[in-house]
């Protein structure tokens, strides 16, 4: 079968599976078992595929019309200009986070903590873009850390960051260690926000990286209750919120010290991201 003919058989099917946008997931799934630039794919369409590659890809496309995320099955996921491992034990990195990274990187720091580190995206981001910043990153998953180190392989990041398996600053022990910057994209969905979430979120992204079982502030209690030990004076905390978040979460880092705090929006005007600045004194 031709390329086009099969990418408008695909692109039907994934429509009739009520995936957001058929023809856009069509085209990267062909893209990645044809192994080519999605951008030059107009170029093969003309073209036969070779019958075992229409089988491989028709596969992907049941798949992906059972609303498996395409990140999972390409493995890859960009990311602020970056490519990152993406498995279902990680969140799948959103252009909203990249909200968190330009705000991070609006103010200069030489250590960074991410707490909650998944992948590794977020930490791994900012050391990328700050050729002189170093860091850890914490995470209670073993399987999210064995994602992030192969993204910090990937990426030529060793020297320059760590990753620690517990809760929150438990995992960072006795080390005797101040932060210039902490950021964290905790899990923020209320339960009751759950059934809600679209198919690919709520049943193939880990459910501990969504949600706190509770009202979706949990995490936040546990990053303000800890960060006095590890920010250091005039440090900035940086989280991610949900947007309906940004009152009650900015109430919380006010409430716990943080100075100048601030709700900043993402690109779609949601609340995104909240900052505060550690004391100096």
């Amino acid at each position: 079968m031709r390329a086009a003919d099969l990418l408008s058989q695909a692109t039907r099917r994934l429509a009739d599976a009520e995936v957001a946008d058929p023809g856009r997931d069509a085209r990267r799934l062909m893209a990645h078992v044809l192994k080519v630039p999605p951008g030059r794919l107009t170029l093969f369409l003309p073209e036969e595929v070779d019958p075992e590659l229409e089988v491989v890809y028709l596969t992907l496309i049941e798949r992906r019309a059972d609303r498996v995320p395409v990140s999972h099955l390409v493995g890859r996921r960009a990311f602020y200009g970056r490519d990152f491992l993406v498995t279902p034990e990680v969140l799948d990195p959103r252009p909203e986070t990249e909200t968190l990274i330009e705000v991070a990187l609006s103010e200069p720091f030489g250590t960074v903590l991410d707490l909650g580190t998944g992948s590794g995206c977020i930490l791994l981001t900012l050391l990328a873009e700050r050729d002189d910043a170093v860091g850890y990153g914490t995470d209670v998953s073993a399987s999210a850390l064995n994602v992030a180190h192969w993204n910090r392989n990937a990426l030529n990041l060793e020297g320059r960051a760590e990753f620690c398996e517990g809760s929150w600053y438990g995992a960072l022990g006795q080390m005797d260690e101040l932060f210039d910057l902490i950021v964290s994209n905790p899990p923020y969905i209320a339960v009751n926000e759950m059934p809600f979430l679209s198919p690919e979120v709520r049943d193939h992204e880990p459910r501990l990286a969504l949600t706190d079982e509770a009202d979706g502030q949990t995490a936040y209690h546990a990053i303000l209750a800890g960060h006095a030990r590890w920010l250091a004076p005039g440090g900035r905390l940086v989280a991610e919120i949900g947007a309906t978040q940004g009152m009650a979460v900015s109430k919380l880092f006010a409430r716990a010290g943080l100075r100048g705090v601030r709700v900043i929006p993402d690109i779609d005007g949601r609340d995104r991201v909240v900052v505060g600045v550690n004391s100096p004194f």
